[in-house]
């Protein structure tokens, strides 16, 4: 890839990194981005777990700077996610053309529709003490939601959020906090897979998780909190012309 290329995608990842922290959906942006550029989808599908990967680093060592971790849960739901992830992988690396498009476009869809529908996963808990409730089902949860992520990644976190928050009863600094371990456990598997089996475009993937460790860390200092809906919508008309770009090329 030439350094034009790379610089786009490293603006495209901090842009997708900043949107991670500030409203959700960075993958979204990076996957397409990476397609348009005339990358075959496995290759984007699995490039982009390194910037995942990297963004994941940043963020559980953030959240354990600021002292919030428990390893101990956060192992055992990564370890169910991986489960899931590892079967989602390897259907992935089989997946391009002209089903993988239209695969993204109906997950843009759905992501669309649930933003739409209001960002009710963010409800603060009711009485929450912290403590994680029903944790079988919300193991079981994990192994469908790391099998979305290994598969294609893209709007994950609008299905570990309901899993940690509303099954597990989770406050949100805590459903996080799990949430970027469980993605940085089960992106390292992913990854292994996609390499494996595609070729991995490595200075793609790095350039794109340069700049999503980069908007990761600008959104974390961002304190604007009412600019979030302005974001979305911005985010909602993009993604509105990738779909259909996606679905007629």
């Amino acid at each position: 890839m030439d350094n034009l290329q790379l610089a786009t995608l490293s603006i495209t990842g901090a842009l997708a990194g900043w949107l991670n922290v500030m409203a959700g959906g960075g993958s979204l942006l990076t996957v397409p981005a990476m397609l348009f550029m005339g990358i075959p989808a496995p290759v984007a599908n699995g490039s982009n777990r390194i910037g995942i990967l990297m963004e994941g680093v940043a963020a559980v060592a953030s959240f354990h700077r600021r002292g919030f971790s428990d390893f101990r849960l956060s192992l055992s739901l990564a370890a169910t996610a991986s489960l899931g992830a590892a079967g989602g992988a390897m259907l992935g690396v089989k997946l391009d053309g002209v089903w993988f498009d239209r695969l993204l476009a109906l997950a843009i869809i759905a992501v669309m529709i649930l933003m739409a529908g209001g960002n009710k996963s963010h409800a603060p808990a009711a009485e929450t003490d912290g403590k994680p409730k029903r944790l079988l089902l919300g193991h079981i949860c994990m192994i469908g939601a790391g099998f979305w992520g290994g598969l294609i990644q893209v709007g994950v976190g609008f299905i570990l959020m309901p899993i940690l928050h509303r099954v597990m009863g989770l406050d949100l600094v805590r459903v996080n906090m799990h949430k970027v371990f469980v993605v940085l456990v089960y992106t390292l598997i992913a990854l292994l897979i996609f390499a494996g089996s595609v070729e991995i475009l490595w200075s793609a993937g790095l350039a794109l998780g340069l700049g999503m460790m980069l908007g990761a860390w600008l959104g974390a200092h961002t304190a604007i909190r009412h600019g979030e809906l302005w974001i979305r919508r911005v985010l909602f008309a993009t993604l509105a012309l990738i779909t259909v770009k996606l679905l007629w090329p």
